[in-house]
């Protein structure tokens, strides 16, 4: 190994890469209070059950469970941290999937059942 590898640690990397665009990853903390706040929305998913929500119930557990999906992805699969294109992409799609969910619900007059 040279010296100049040494002093400079980009020395290692291949041609035309880039070594700033590394990022921080989250703390154990972080992943606790992720976890905890998950844990809350979960039991207000579980109290839906139990309490009655009336006309509200359906709205609150597709917000709720797309909350839920958009943490789990941005924390524990790390998407938060990924490149700004790569969000949009995806969340993108999950709109768009949530979208085509909600027109197949309407299309079995879904929303009119007592």
């Amino acid at each position: 190994m040279s010296t100049e590898s040494l002093e400079h640690p980009a020395a290692d990397t291949f041609p035309g890469e880039d070594v700033e665009h590394e990022h921080k990853h989250p703390t154990d903390a972080t992943y606790i209070k992720v976890a905890a706040i998950l844990a809350a929305l979960t039991a207000l998913e579980v109290s839906t059950y139990f309490l009655d929500f009336g006309p509200l119930f359906l709205p609150v557990l597709l917000t709720l469970m797309t909350i839920k999906f958009l943490t789990v992805v941005a924390y524990f699969m790390h998407l938060k941290f990924d490149a700004p294109i790569l969000r949009k992409a995806f969340y993108t799609g999950v709109i768009l999937a949530l979208c085509v969910y909600l027109v197949a619900l309407s299309t079995f007059h879904f929303w009119g059942r007592p």
